[in-house]
């Protein structure tokens, strides 16, 4: 075989290797939208408009996890699935699951890019987490505890 094809293969399968790895490691990573003070707790996430979040079904609620799924994401169940779990352990929050195909509009103007994206929204719509893939339910878990009151 010719040393220049062999480069290029060699090229090409490092380079779907480290992408691959660095796509595995950010997968599900519950990433901030919020600023955190070490006296104030979470601040000033990206605010959503009322009108936004009444097209796409959202309603008023401590915490609300914004699915936006597709028909035939398999991702996206296990989204469905973590979320829901999630949301019926913890009083307070709600989960909301969005078919991304019928809401283009939303969808480009929430800068999604692909499926399964969670957005995690405080009680005044604001943004504060966002993670695309599946995130585990310990790490969902661990964000939502920062936004919710303390039990007693």
């Amino acid at each position: 075989m010719d040393p220049v094809g062999l480069v290029a293969v060699a090229t090409v399968l490092v380079a779907g290797m480290v992408f691959g790895l660095w796509r595995r490691r950010h997968d599900g990573r519950l990433a901030g939208s919020a600023v955190k003070s070490q006296d104030q707790g979470m601040t000033d996430g990206v605010r959503l408009e009322p009108a936004l979040l009444a097209k796409l079904g959202v309603e008023a609620a401590p915490v609300t996890l914004l699915q936006f799924s597709t028909a035939f994401c398999a991702p996206c169940r296990a989204v469905r699935r973590v979320s829901a779990e999630v949301a019926a352990l913890l009083p307070g929050v709600r989960h909301v699951e969005v078919d991304a195909e019928s809401h283009l509009d939303e969808v480009r103007e929430l800068n999604i890019w692909r499926t399964p994206t969670l957005l995690i929204l405080d009680a005044q719509g604001r943004e504060i987490r966002r993670a695309t893939g599946v995130p585990t339910k310990p790490h969902l878990i661990a964000a939502l505890a920062e936004l919710l009151p303390a039990q007693r």
